[in-house]
């Protein structure tokens, strides 16, 4: 009869012993965090389940539509450019399926920017939003693009902030690719992610601020801590990695985008290259503005928001008539 060395024995045990206590962890590290950063707006239905919304302004002001990059939620655009645009205009801020407080109803098939552009617009739909400005930042560079093909009659125009919207060499990080890989993936969320990531995020956060530097209390401010729960880190994988495919398919259609685009982006955003997308998207556009801003980085919302406002105007008075 086969009877493992006592030594394996002892490595499996306590590898057992140290995935369970890292799952405890995890398990009230999350509910921390869920405590700590409630809803902040109104839960709205859509086809198998519900939409986090922040809605700021008039109700009968222009509408602005302002989606969140990767690694984050709503908060993000609602601490950057969220009360200035609401001076002027309806905002409306969406934590984009599986990020924040919305669910992801549809599982992996929502990692698809389409897809995602389809459940927030019911939830917009339902709002009662007319025709509007898309604000899209980073990884929604190419989720703002496919709301415009999508649902062209209902997009005014375009703001795209350091937008992915094109296919680039090279690919999204190991630990992404391990977090979207079924079983793996779960394994790793369930257990290393939050306590890790908890002291990891500080210097992710200066990472993609970097030249310049994060505003006070930007953890705290925009729940960056929301993203190490297993769900959202594993939906976050889960986008980063299927993005590169999906936009090498929609590339191809930028041309039939025919409302005002302005595009801001940096000349050292060593994120989300400015030559591979910006510049790329920039050319194949009809009513496309591209404004490189010097050594701002990859956050240009915060960098420039004067910028940013100025370009919703534009493309607002533009794309109205």
């Amino acid at each position: 009869m086969f009877h493992l060395p006592r030594f394996l024995i002892m490595m499996i045990l306590i590898f057992a012993g140290v995935a369970v206590a890292l799952a405890v962890v995890t398990l009230v590290g999350t509910w921390l965090i869920e405590r700590a950063h409630p809803p902040a707006g109104r839960l709205v239905d859509v086809e198998g389940g519900k939409l986090h919304v922040v809605e700021l302004g008039s109700p009968d002001a222009p509408p602005v539509l302002l989606l969140h990059g990767a690694s984050g939620n709503l908060r993000d655009m609602q601490l950057a450019l969220g009360a200035a645009l609401a001076a002027r205009y309806r905002v409306i801020l969406v934590d984009r399926p599986g990020h924040g407080w919305s669910d992801r109803p549809h599982g992996r098939a929502d990692s698809s920017p389409l897809r995602q552009v389809q459940t927030i617009h019911q939830a917009v739909t339902a709002l009662g939003v007319g025709r509007a400005v898309v604000l899209g930042h980073s990884w929604s560079g190419a989720l703002a693009t496919a709301y415009a093909l999508a649902f062209p009659q209902d997009v005014a125009g375009l703001v795209l902030l350091a937008p992915v919207t094109h296919p680039w060499p090279g690919g999204v990080g190991r630990i992404n690719h391990l977090a979207a890989t079924p079983v793996i993936g779960p394994l790793l969320a369930h257990t290393i992610v939050l306590p890790s990531g908890y002291f990891l995020a500080p210097a992710g956060i200066v990472s993609v601020f970097a030249p310049l530097t994060p505003p006070d209390g930007y953890r705290e401010k925009t729940a960056v801590n929301l993203l190490l729960r297993p769900s959202e880190f594993i939906a976050n994988a889960q986008d980063l990695v299927d993005l590169k495919e999906f936009v090498r398919v929609q590339a191809p259609r930028y041309g039939d985008i025919r409302v005002p685009v302005v595009i801001i982006s940096s000349d050292n955003d060593e994120i989300v290259s400015t030559d591979i997308h910006s510049r790329a998207i920039a050319r194949q556009l009809p009513q496309g503005k591209l404004i490189v801003l010097p050594n701002v980085g990859h956050m240009v919302h915060y960098a420039a928001p004067d910028r940013v406002i100025e370009a919703v105007a534009e493309v607002m008075a533009t794309g109205s008539r």
